[in-house]
C-alpha cells in the first residue's frame, strides 16, 4: 500500500497555535439545557396550579356534604325539599328513634361487631353500596356475589333497563347501574340485570324491614343525577321513610377480612387523574419537540490534525484484532478496481466498474495474464489468514504497476 502524505493544517489556524478545545463551557451548557429547564419549570407550575385548584375537594366520593361531581349533596337536598329529615353520622350502630333509612356507602369498613349492631338496630330500610361477603352475611342473608365464570362479579356502569317488579325501579325506568353484581336469592328481587347477576337487589329481613343492595352508587352522584331515571330511583330508594341516616365511613380503617372485592380504580385517588393527564400532555409535547425537522449540516473545523497514515494504521489494527480478513481484502480489491478503471477507460456504474468489462480490459492490456486469473485476483474468495492477505496486497500492487507500465 502506498504512503499517504500528511494532511495540511486546518485553515485559519496559525502555525504553532494550540488546538481548539472542545470542552463544554458554561454558556454552551446553558444553551443546551435552557429548554429542558423551561419545560421542567412549566411542568412544576402546572402541577402547583392543579394542586391549588384541587384543594376545594375536601370530601371522598358519595359524601352527602360534597358539591363535587362525585359527591351526593344534590340527592340529600332534594329529599329535604320534600320534607325528609337527613342526618349524617360516623357511628352506624345507634338505635333509631323512629322509622328511618340507613345508607352505608362502605359497609366493608365496618367490623364484625358493628355489622351485628346494625343488623339488630331495626332500621326500616338498609341501603348497602357495594357490600362484600361479610356484610352480605350479616345484613342481607340470602344475597351473595354473582361469581360468573369464577371471575370477579363486576360490570361497568351504564344506562340499563330495570326489567323487574320492584316499585322504585319500575317507576324510575332505565338508570345508570353497574359495579358489583349479586344474586337475588330466594326472597330477593333483582333489577337491572347484567349477565348472570344484578347491580340492584331488594329483599326483606326478619324484622319486617327491607334491604337494598347496590353494586355501585354512581346514580346517586351529583354529576349523574340528572341522567335517565337516576333521580327518580335515588328518591324512591332513599325517601321511603321520614328520616334518612347517612353513614360517613372512616376510610382510614382497614377492610374487614373477606371483604376484598375492589376494582383497581377504587384504590386510585381522584386527584391522580390530573397527574395522568399531565403525563400524557408532557409525553405528546416531548414527542413533537424531539420529532422536529433537523436543520442543514454545519461544517466545523477539526480541533487537531490527524495524519492519513495514522487513520489507515488504526483501521488496519481493528481489522487485525477482529480477524476480519474478508473485510480488509474487500477494501483492497475495491480500491484497486477504482484506480484501474480510469486507467483502462472502463466507466463506473453505480459507483463501481463492471467486473466483466474490467477483467477483459486488463487482459487486453496484459496479454500474458488470462482474464480468469485477473478475475480471481480482483473478485476471488477472501483470504483465510494474514499471510494470504499480504500476498493479495502484493499481487494487487504488482497488477497496478503492470497496467500503468505494460
Amino acid at each position: 500500500m502506498t504512503a499517504t502524505t500528511p494532511a495540511p493544517p486546518v485553515a485559519g489556524t496559525p502555525p504553532g497555535a494550540a488546538p481548539t478545545s472542545l470542552a463544554p463551557t458554561g454558556r454552551g451548557l446553558w444553551r443546551r439545557a435552557r429548554w429542558y429547564l423551561a419545560f421542567l419549570g412549566a411542568l412544576l407550575i402546572g402541577a402547583l396550579l392543579v394542586t391549588s385548584l384541587g384543594r376545594d375537594h375536601l370530601y371522598p366520593p358519595l359524601d352527602p356534604r360534597s358539591y363535587d361531581a362525585d359527591g351526593a349533596h344534590a340527592v340529600v337536598a332534594l329529599l329535604e325539599r320534600q320534607g325528609l329529615t337527613a342526618e349524617f353520622t360516623t357511628d352506624p350502630t345507634g338505635n333509631p328513634t323512629g322509622p328511618d333509612t340507613l345508607v352505608l356507602p362502605e359497609p366493608d369498613l365496618l367490623s364484625a361487631d358493628q355489622l351485628r349492631a346494625v343488623a339488630a338496630a331495626r332500621h326500616r330500610r338498609l341501603v348497602l353500596i357495594a357490600p362484600g361477603p361479610a356484610a352480605l352475611t350479616a345484613l342481607a342473608p340470602g344475597i351473595r356475589l354473582s361469581e360468573e365464570d369464577g371471575g370477579l362479579p363486576y360490570a361497568s356502569v351504564r344506562s340499563t333497563d330495570a326489567d323487574c317488579s320492584l316499585i322504585e325501579a319500575a317507576r324510575a325506568g332505565s338508570a345508570h347501574l353497574g359495579g358489583m353484581l349479586y344474586t337475588s336469592g330466594s326472597r330477593g328481587e333483582g333489577c337491572y340485570p347484567r349477565g348472570h347477576g344484578y347491580p340492584l337487589v331488594g329483599t326483606r329481613n326478619d324484622d319486617g324491614g327491607d334491604v337494598v343492595v347496590l353494586g355501585s352508587g354512581a346514580f346517586l352522584q351529583n354529576g349523574k343525577l340528572a341522567a335517565d331515571g337516576d333521580a327518580a330511583l335515588a328518591l324512591g330508594l332513599l325517601g321511603s321513610q321520614p328520616r334518612l341516616t347517612w353513614h360517613l365511613p372512616d376510610y382510614s380503617a382497614p377492610l374487614a377480612e373477606g371483604n376484598g372485592f375492589k376494582s383497581f380504580e377504587d384504590y386510585i385517588p381522584s386527584g391522580w387523574h390530573w397527574a395522568y393527564y399531565q403525563l400524557v400532555v408532557a409525553a405528546g409535547l416531548a414527542a413533537l419537540w424531539r420529532g422536529r425537522r433537523l436543520g442543514p449540516v454545519v461544517s466545523e473545523d477539526l480541533p487537531v490534525v490527524v495524519r492519513a497514515s495514522e487513520t489507515t494504521e488504526g483501521r488496519a489494527r481493528l481489522y487485525r484484532r477482529a480477524k476480519a480478513h474478508g473485510h480488509a481484502a474487500e477494501a483492497l480489491r475495491r480500491a484497486a478496481a477504482h484506480r484501474l478503471a480510469p486507467a483502462l477507460g472502463v466507466p463506473l456504474r453505480a459507483g463501481a466498474p463492471d467486473p466483466e468489462a474490467l477483467c477483459a480490459a486488463v487482459a487486453d492490456r496484459l496479454p500474458d495474464r488470462p482474464a480468469g486469473d485477473v478475475r480471481a485476483l480482483l473478485y476471488g474468495p477472501p483470504p483465510t489468514d494474514d499471510a494470504a492477505l499480504l500476498r493479495l496486497a502484493d499481487d494487487l500492487d504488482t497488477l497496478e504497476r503492470q497496467v500503468r507500465n505494460p
